[in-house]
């Protein structure tokens, strides 16, 4: 009996009783079907055999939203620990100390991948839980943590992607010197990079330096609304802080950074562990609102501004003319020996797309006040003529827009050398407090899936060099400022007692991936 997933009454009863009866059960399916045989999902057109060979499927997560263990077995604080300790920062009060406890279950994780038939997992490496200081003195139950993780991966057959900094600064190196603003935090983050090359090196074969360092700066030196919480005081609610200056410092901070630990890899590693490292990028596709000329400018500035910002160095050496030209002396500029660092400074790509928006010109600056948003002048629209771009998932900027998974992969691949991507995240929340029958019934983020690959494997099949895909998440978990009033696992987590549940897209997933 095959079920098609986007009307199947039936199998979200089915499913359900199966999750009563143990979640454990529910996985120990043959490749060829969905629990003993009986019920088979329609996936829709996609599968592992329309992809290329090799093509790597896996899940993501990062360190601080799944680990738990925040103040334990040696781990020393990060902005994020400080910045939630405010009232009001974080969605109910929520804290991290716990989350989901990957620290304690990552092997009834990595059965799960494992289950599901997923190559790969990406997740982060804490640097406060490795350098508790930033610097210095090493933690060895941290170290521990993550050889235990990786090896498990490996006994599973799930390999490893690691991502050396998810938005999770040591504390310590902001209380010492500013951290992001500092050209100091350059040369500490490719000591810690260095340690890791060093120390998991010989299993883990595919690194990142940076997750999304466009958000980093954005969201923390432009409007505050992240840690460290700087910007002016005619932006935001901070209190200190430069949004003419300070965004564009940190990014530029973060490139160096990157380009130093890629080099370090490559001059001291690369040779013996023959490994292949990256960077993070988020790009949201910004389609014109009309056909005017003044809007396809506008269109070209927001993806300036924002993927051209990190990929534009890496690529050609320099910053986008756009930026240039509109930043002018608020920009820093890269030395002659920093061209050649950060030129070229990437063996792969990670692009983390979600979501689409159209762009506008507005006119009349929107704004006299300086800063990295207002330096776009762009207005933002979600809908053309009446019609949405797409329908909105839980969280308020996430619109369901698969061709822009289409337009996005094929404007990096036309405007940046054709680089080898990987899809580093993709995938779409429901609210918090949806109850566990109607979670695992998950038909909406089942068909985001769909038709999102089915457009990655479009933009492929016209010549985007694309090798990977990872979705978002696991599990799931602890979401930022949202707290846990927002889920994107394809496993559904109980927060009383931590249990897993795997949700409709999980088996979805499991059968999309089956090996003949």
């Amino acid at each position: 009996m095959k079920i098609v997933f986007f009307s199947s009454t039936l199998f979200y009863a089915f499913l359900f009783a199966l999750h009563t009866a143990g979640a454990a059960e529910t996985i120990g399916c043959n490749n060829k079907t969905t629990c003993g045989g009986e019920f088979e999902f329609d996936t829709g057109g996609p599968s592992r055999k329309s992809f290329p060979t090799g093509f790597v499927f896996g899940t993501a997560t990062s360190a601080y939203q799944v680990e738990g263990m925040a103040d334990k077995d040696g781990r020393g604080p990060s902005i994020w620990d400080v910045y939630i300790k405010v009232p009001g920062h974080v969605a109910n009060n929520a804290t991290a100390d716990i989350t989901v406890d990957q620290y304690h279950r990552y092997k009834e994780d990595v059965d799960l991948m494992a289950k599901l038939n997923f190559d790969a997992y990406r997740f982060s490496i804490s640097w406060s839980r490795i350098f508790p200081n930033g610097t210095g003195e090493v933690n060895w139950k941290g170290v521990a943590y993550y050889n235990r993780l990786i090896d498990y991966l490996l006994e599973n057959g799930v390999t490893p992607y690691a991502n050396l900094y998810h938005y999770d600064l040591p504390e310590a190196l902001q209380e010492r010197y500013n951290g992001l603003l500092s050209f100091q935090v350059v040369k500490d983050f490719a000591d810690y990079a260095d340690f890791c090359f060093k120390t998991f090196g010989d299993r883990v074969k595919n690194w990142f330096t940076f997750n999304e360092p466009r958000v980093v700066a954005a969201s923390g030196f432009d409007n505050g609304s992240n840690p460290p919480c700087r910007c002016s005081k005619e932006i935001g609610n901070c209190t200190a802080g430069n949004s003419a200056t300070e965004p564009y410092i940190a990014a530029h901070n973060m490139i160096l950074s990157h380009a130093l630990a890629v080099k370090r890899y490559r001059q001291k590693y690369h040779e013996k562990q023959k490994g292949r490292i990256g960077i993070v990028l988020d790009f949201v596709w910004y389609e014109p609102l009309t056909q005017s000329k003044a809007d396809n400018y506008a269109a070209q500035r927001a993806r300036d501004f924002h993927i051209g910002w990190l990929l534009h160095p890496i690529t050609y050496g320099e910053y986008p003319k756009t930026m240039q030209e509109i930043v002018g002396e608020r920009l820093p500029k890269f030395t002659e020996e920093e061209i050649e660092m950060v030129k070229g400074s990437i063996d792969y790509l990670g692009i983390n797309q979600y979501t689409s928006f159209y762009m506008f010109d507005p006119a009349q600056p929107k704004s006299n006040i300086t800063g990295y948003q207002n330096d776009w002048n762009v207005g933002f629209a979600y809908e053309r003529n009446g019609v949405p771009i797409g329908p909105k998932a839980n969280s308020g900027w996430l619109y369901i827009v698969p061709w822009g998974m289409y337009n996005a992969v094929t404007y990096v691949k036309e405007h940046y050398a054709n680089p080898i991507i990987i899809i580093s995240e993709n995938g779409m929340d429901d609210p918090g407090n949806v109850t566990l029958p109607n979670a695992l019934q998950d038909t909406t983020r089942t068909n985001y899936f769909r038709e999102y690959l089915k457009q990655l494997k479009k933009a492929i099949d016209d010549g985007a060099n694309v090798i990977g895909y990872f979705a978002w998440s696991l599990l799931d978990n602890f979401e930022w400022s949202l707290g846990y009033t927002s889920r994107f696992g394809i496993v559904y987590v109980n927060y009383t007692n931590l249990q897993r549940y795997p949700k409709m897209s999980s088996y979805w997933f499991k059968q999309l991936l089956t090996r003949d």
